[in-house]
């Protein structure tokens, strides 16, 4: 987690979202001859250890990853995958998850994207990264376009993200239900490697505690159970308990900062 700050929350330079180094529409006349390449390898995730995370994905995600909540007043459900910024200690050296593991959507729908193209319109257009190297004039792949139409594959692409952004709502709507309840608090880990020796203490981060749930009054527990929001805070809650996995990790490697150094 970021030194004295908040985990990464999907962004990166200049305003596009984490992993993305460009944008540009899918268009019939510039891509009509274009292929795609599918690839289960993302080398940005070896620098990235805070991956955004759908709510409809928490049951799943939770035995595999700590999930937790970005500071700030717009919370964001991170799936965390190494204690300190720049590491990641899931993924292998290309960027590949273990076979076993759940991969969030949002790694799933990288190259591509729903994006507005002009503020003044609600319509959404599927856009891709240039610099992905997944798309291209190759003569090898799955075809962007059948004629003027959007492939097959393509088409699969574009429900994939409309899909995603759906959830994102939810998401969202999720969130602010329980920032409303006040279940969402700053957040704390502690780990010790030995008697006498000064713990880690990882900090940047949000999070829920049983004891806040425990203190909800009896209807708001039954609207959270009849709304399908109580499942969900339990898996984050039961996912918390992944962080010594990860911390385990990150001290195999080598690459945990000095106990005495600034707090994450």
């Amino acid at each position: 987690m970021a030194s004295n700050g908040t985990p990464n929350q999907g962004t990166s330079g200049a305003g596009l979202p984490l992993f993305y180094t460009d944008l540009a529409p899918l268009s019939s006349e510039l891509h009509a001859d274009w292929r795609m390449h599918d690839t289960d390898r993302l080398p940005a995730l070896r620098t990235t250890h805070a991956v955004p995370l759908l709510a409809e994905e928490f049951l799943s995600a939770q035995r595999f990853y700590p999930i937790v909540f970005s500071t700030g007043p717009d919370p964001v459900p991170l799936a965390l995958m190494g204690l300190s910024d720049g590491i990641n200690v899931v993924v292998d050296a290309d960027g590949r998850f273990p076979a076993d593991y759940y991969v969030p959507a949002y790694v799933r729908r990288y190259p591509f994207l729903l994006a507005k193209l002009r503020q003044d319109s609600d319509d959404m257009s599927l856009c891709f990264d240039p610099g992905s190297g997944l798309c291209g004039p190759f003569e090898d792949g799955e075809p962007v376009f059948d004629g003027d139409q959007p492939s097959a594959h393509t088409r699969a692409i574009l429900e994939f993200c409309d899909k995603f952004e759906q959830a994102l709502e939810l998401t969202g709507a999720l969130v602010r239900e329980l920032g409303e309840l006040k279940l969402i608090g700053d957040g704390e880990f502690t780990m010790q490697q030995g008697e006498g020796r000064q713990p880690h203490v990882y900090r940047g981060f949000q999070m829920i505690t049983d004891e806040a749930v425990k203190g909800l009054r009896g209807d708001v527990a039954r609207k959270l159970i009849q709304n399908g929001a109580l499942p969900l805070v339990y898996a984050h809650i039961f996912s918390l308990q992944r962080m010594s996995d990860i911390y385990a990790r990150q001290s195999a490697l080598g690459l945990l900062p000095p106990p005495n150094g600034p707090v994450v």
